[in-house]
């Protein structure tokens, strides 16, 4: 994505036309789950400046994604260069921000009742660091673009998470919500290494190393989740917050009435 100062060579015609669909299929899935939850009357927009700054940034990532596969798809690798920059830039604001929104549904007691509190505290940054990381690789590879899109795309699909939180049933699904639409997510390089096999014959490299992360991701989550330093660290964050009184491993009981999220 962030192709910034050298020339990308053009892959091969399949290779485009897998990411490029696979961009698409990215982000309408991203959309179809945020659309869903809206027409459920399951979200509102009715929410605090941080949480439309978060939905903004992060619908804008989405935007741009789907861009550069369509500008290196269309040959356009001057525009693709220059939007880069931005590409960049845009990882920082989206870090904080997750970051931000995750704190603050913790500490207010509010995290989704199938999630365990102090797992959705380590998973929902875990995700985005793992996520920046694979972007900022896929950046340093970009003169090699088999590697460079590999990256990006492991990298879109740790951000699905999300997305397959709303399309998928994660109430009957519980306790295992979140490694059910983590689950979800890894189909994308998963589609990846099928799609090389058929196509190359063999499997990039590339995908060994981001589906790597994507496991070190689940794996580093759940062992935080289940140790002494993530209850000392839920202690932390929750310290003097309604939060606090949420015991850190309990499922919160269903909510009465219907779920409306996005109000606080």
């Amino acid at each position: 994505m962030a192709s910034i100062a050298q020339d990308i060579p053009l892959a091969s015609s399949g290779d485009d036309r897998f990411f490029v669909r696979g961009a698409v299929i990215i982000a309408l899935t991203i959309v179809a789950g945020f659309s869903v939850q809206y027409l459920m009357g399951r979200s509102t927009f009715y929410a605090p400046p941080l949480v439309h700054a978060h939905a903004i940034v992060f619908m804008g990532w989405v935007a741009i994604y789907l861009t550069q596969n369509l500008l290196i798809g269309s040959g356009r690798l001057d525009i693709h260069r220059k939007l880069g920059w931005i590409a960049v830039g845009w990882l920082g604001p989206m870090v904080l921000l997750g970051c931000l929104v995750t704190l603050n549904m913790v500490r207010g007691g509010r995290v989704p009742f199938f999630f365990r509190p102090l797992q959705f505290l380590v998973f929902d940054p875990m995700t985005l660091f793992f996520f920046a990381g694979l972007t900022l690789a896929a950046v340093a590879m970009r003169r090699q673009t088999d590697w460079h899109r590999r990256l990006h795309f492991c990298g879109m699909s740790l951000l699905l998470g999300p997305a397959f939180g709303r399309l998928l049933p994660l109430p009957l699904l519980q306790p295992w919500a979140w490694e059910a639409a983590f689950a979800a997510g890894l189909l994308f390089p998963m589609a990846g290494i099928v799609a090389d096999l058929r196509r190359r014959g063999n499997v990039h490299p590339a995908w060994r190393y981001g589906v790597g992360a994507m496991l070190a991701c689940l794996v580093l989550t759940e062992a935080i989740t289940y140790s002494p330093v993530g209850t000392a660290l839920y202690r932390v964050v929750t310290n003097d917050s309604a939060g606090a009184a949420v015991a850190p491993l309990d499922f919160a009981p269903p909510p009465v009435g219907p779920l409306v999220t996005g109000r606080s």
